[in-house]
């Protein structure tokens, strides 16, 4: 039996590697900022509604920056683990573990998380933490301490947090079960 060098498939092409690849799937960027406004529509019927539509989503928007506002404000006692260097940055708090890499952003809740583990390395200064979800993936991020002595900080520090509501959400489900 022969073998080839190299991959058979071959290259993605059309909407399966680009979506704008179908027309109308995307939309156009505007070129409207904001303080711009809605577009004026020219007849007189879509011009009252236009003050009406944009008077619900103001108040929608009103609305949904206090409910966060409350639940922060219910578990701000709590421990918090924040590290963070010129790149990567991660904090652990009552709402889950945030971790960010330059412009890439990722939020875990505490009941999608599995596992946390974190990883010094031998020589230099990163640690690792990666969170494990219960689907078998696993989400790494690396951050360079100031100094290796930020370890054993960062340690306890995300100890804490995770004694404190990792653990919160595993007796609650041993209650309800």
């Amino acid at each position: 039996m022969e073998q080839r060098i190299g991959s058979s498939s071959q290259p993605l092409e059309g909407a399966g590697f680009d979506p704008a690849f179908i027309p109308g799937l995307t939309s156009p960027v505007s070129g409207r900022t904001e303080e711009d406004g809605p577009e004026k529509e020219p007849e007189v019927a879509d011009a009252e509604e236009a003050p009406e539509a944009a008077a619900g989503p103001e108040e929608t928007a009103g609305a949904s920056p206090s409910e966060p506002e409350e639940d922060t404000e219910a578990d701000t006692d709590g421990p918090v683990f924040e590290a963070s260097d010129r790149r990567a940055r991660m904090i652990a708090d009552h709402r889950g573990v945030r971790m960010s890499l330059d412009d890439q952003e990722c939020e875990f809740r505490w009941d999608e998380i599995g596992a946390v583990e974190t990883e010094t390395a031998r020589f230099g200064k990163r640690y690792t933490v990666t969170v494990h979800t219960p689907d078998r993936r696993w989400y790494p991020i690396e951050i360079e301490a100031p100094a290796r002595s930020h370890f054993k900080e960062w340690d306890a520090q995300l100890d804490a947090v995770l004694d404190a509501y990792f653990e919160e959400e595993e007796k609650e489900e041993e209650a309800a079960g």
